[in-house]
């Protein structure tokens, strides 16, 4: 069993079951169609997505998170479409999402470098990516996240990660997080939406 399979076991919900707040504050910056939320764990922010009627698929590497984001949308009345996935090897496709979703999801180096470019290749014309991670500065807070520089974002990274969107947003601080037991209190993060600039009709 893996590390997030045995952190989603529990009856309760890790990070609880609503939306991050960044998130639905900008859900807008989306246009309608299909939406790629990864590390997407017990589903809040996939199941929140799919609710304003966007077509979501959920990918995460625990199929115990999964599970548990297939019934929060059964239970919301959601259409959900869940891969069990390890980002390393997942099929980002090319041109296909309208938007790519990465709320906390702290993922090395190394495979940053590997799949960033690959999201920026899998957004259509016009498709966004929106991201909530936090900083280096999280360190030691015990509010939330990890606890390895290597697994944390900056403002600069992220732009020159997605040097090739028009950037909409980006922001960092402190905010109060408070999402299930795990992400309680004030913390560092940083914010990102960058957009694929729609290609000019001929």
């Amino acid at each position: 069993m893996t590390f997030w399979d045995e952190r989603y076991g529990s009856v309760e919900w890790a990070f609880g079951t609503e939306p991050n707040d960044f998130l639905r504050e900008s859900a807008a910056a989306i246009p309608p169609g299909s939406v790629l939320c990864i590390g997407d764990g017990e589903g809040r922010n996939g199941v929140f997505l799919a609710s304003l009627g966007h077509e979501v698929t959920s990918v995460d590497l625990s199929a115990v998170g999964l599970g548990k984001a297939r019934a929060l949308a059964a239970e919301r009345g959601a259409a959900l479409h869940t891969v069990q996935a390890d980002l390393a090897g997942f099929d980002v496709g090319v041109g296909c999402w309208v938007g790519i979703v990465s709320i906390f999801c702290h993922l090395p180096g190394a495979l940053r470098d590997d799949l960033f470019p690959r999201l920026v290749a899998g957004l259509a014309p016009g498709g966004v990516v929106l991201v909530e991670s936090y900083t280096p500065a999280q360190i030691g807070r015990g509010t939330g996240g990890p606890q390895d520089v290597d697994l944390l974002e900056t403002p600069g990274e992220l732009a020159r990660r997605f040097a090739a969107l028009a950037c909409e947003h980006v922001w960092e601080g402190e905010r109060l997080v408070v999402e299930g037991a795990f992400h309680s209190g004030t913390a560092s993060v940083v914010q990102y939406i960058g957009r694929r600039v729609a290609e000019a009709s001929a």
